[in-house]
């Protein structure tokens, strides 16, 4: 399926918020995923996620979190930079530019409103478990999610670890991690997986042997195909079942 992307502004807390937006051809109306950056922003692998996720049959919406700094986007090489960049959100900045994304998006003509997803790497897949926690989405796959299951840094950015606010999730969820991942210890996966059992959440936590931090991702070092082809179609298994009813 043939998509074009652009790149749009959406209103939001602080001023207008740049975001990658990929539609598919035809009027639809599709439902709608929206895909979370990385700690390295909006960079050309979100993009080209998001071109990949429209060329399934969804309107695709990556919007960059980081509209606050001037620029926003750092290498894979440059984790200091990436750390700053990350380390200027706060949870509830984050949940509020979320919602703005997600309303946004259900408000596009050809877009099925009742029915839109959330994924997300790395940061993301931390992001996307806390929108989930919030927002009203209809299915939810992060990635790799590092503090999700504890605060690194309790703060007045981040009071509490997102688990904390997983009752409120009310929709199916897959997560992905590695168990190379040196940023996400096992007992944090087994906290996470433990705490949405005894909740009753509709949950899978799929753990992939020798897989590292950013498996996903072609362009790092850590890209490991196998779980990468693999989380690719529980992903969309998850997504075409929750969101194409």
């Amino acid at each position: 399926m043939n998509v074009r992307g652009e790149m749009v502004q959406i209103g939001a807390s602080d001023g207008a918020m740049s975001a990658y937006v990929s539609r598919p051809e035809g009027s639809g109306p599709f439902p709608g995923v929206l895909v979370i950056i990385e700690a390295f922003g909006l960079n050309q692998h979100i993009k080209g996620v998001a071109d990949r996720i429209a060329r399934e049959g969804y309107v695709a919406l990556a919007p960059d979190l980081y509209y606050r700094s001037p620029d926003g986007v750092a290498a894979y090489d440059d984790l200091p930079k990436a750390l700053q960049l990350m380390g200027a959100l706060s949870d509830a900045k984050i949940v509020a530019d979320v919602g703005a994304a997600l309303a946004w998006l259900k408000d596009q003509p050809g877009v099925r409103k009742e029915r839109v997803g959330i994924t997300g790497f790395c940061m993301g897949g931390r992001t996307s478990f806390l929108a989930a926690c919030h927002l009203p989405v209809q299915a939810a796959a992060p990635f790799y999610g590092g503090g999700i299951g504890r605060s690194f840094q309790t703060s007045e950015r981040t009071p509490h670890p997102p688990i904390d606010d997983a009752a409120g999730i009310q929709c199916p969820m897959v997560l992905f991690y590695g168990d190379k991942d040196a940023f996400i210890p096992l007992d944090e996966v087994e906290l996470v997986k433990s705490r949405l059992q005894q909740l009753g959440k509709q949950a899978e936590v799929v753990l992939y042997p020798g897989a590292d931090h950013g498996f996903f991702c072609e362009e790092r070092p850590s890209y490991h195909a196998p779980a990468a082809q693999d989380s690719w179609k529980r992903l969309l298994k998850l997504f075409d079942g929750a969101l194409k009813q």
